[in-house]
């Protein structure tokens, strides 16, 4: 389906508060070395693995911005910014815009802000948060699950078919499971938890999940509070 960029696509959300995420983009410190200025040549379209799959244009991003086109901002900040793949293989542009970059800063916005399409797209990735979060270790093998990833596409299930196959092609025993994982030491997982604190990445999970939230906070709370830190999360 072609992106609907039709201008009546949100036509109940005031324009105020459509510039209003437009301009917090733009006021992100990094904002002005991702975009000089657009020369529309197409490179980073013709680099984009996700432009392959899907009707996306990371060209289409920065023209977006370039042009201040507020209204366009919104419809690609809701409908478009979440088919990017964050490979940044359109870093090569000529020009050294960086699309890739504008979208993340998108997409900062967008959980900041709570935006149903954010929660949406990031309703999948609750176990894997949770997961980093509570161990310190990443995606196992049993949660490759299509039910999981439906945006993943025919490649989930496949893994999820052959775990079994995957198990033996992973040496280390303790990644065979979501129950274990490579041993992290304490030190490590209370300075990730700080991190996550202190720079506002609990915020955003609030934002957008905050079923979510709560169980990493009282998870966090009791390990912070182990180790003498006096952290609390509203």
């Amino acid at each position: 389906m072609a992106l609907d960029l039709s201008l009546n696509r949100y036509a109940d959300v005031p324009y105020e508060e459509k510039e209003r995420l437009f301009n917090e983009v733009k006021q992100d410190m990094r904002y002005e070395e991702y975009l000089y200025g657009c020369y529309e040549c197409g490179i980073c379209v013709a680099a984009c693995p996700s432009a392959r799959f899907y009707d996306f244009s990371p060209r289409k991003i920065a023209q977006t911005m370039a042009r201040e086109d507020v209204e366009t901002f919104y419809i690609l900040l809701n409908d478009s910014i979440w088919d990017c793949s964050q490979c940044f293989s359109c870093d090569r542009c000529p020009r050294q815009n960086s699309p890739g970059g504008i979208i993340t800063l998108m997409r900062e916005v967008a959980v900041k802000n709570g935006l149903a399409s954010a929660q949406q797209a990031l309703e999948g990735y609750g176990r894997i948060v949770y997961k980093i979060m509570s161990t310190g270790t990443q995606v196992s093998p049993d949660m490759l699950q299509p039910n999981a990833f439906p945006d993943w596409g025919p490649h989930v299930k496949e893994i999820s078919d052959n775990l079994d196959l995957w198990r033996k092609a992973l040496p280390p025993e303790t990644l065979h499971t979501t129950e274990t994982g490579w041993q992290v030491s304490d030190k490590t997982i209370i300075e990730l938890y700080l991190i996550w604190h202190y720079t506002g990445v609990m915020d955003m999970i609030k934002e957008v999940d905050e079923g979510l939230f709560m169980i990493l906070a009282d998870v966090m709370e009791e390990r912070l509070e182990e180790e003498g830190y006096d952290v609390t999360f509203d």
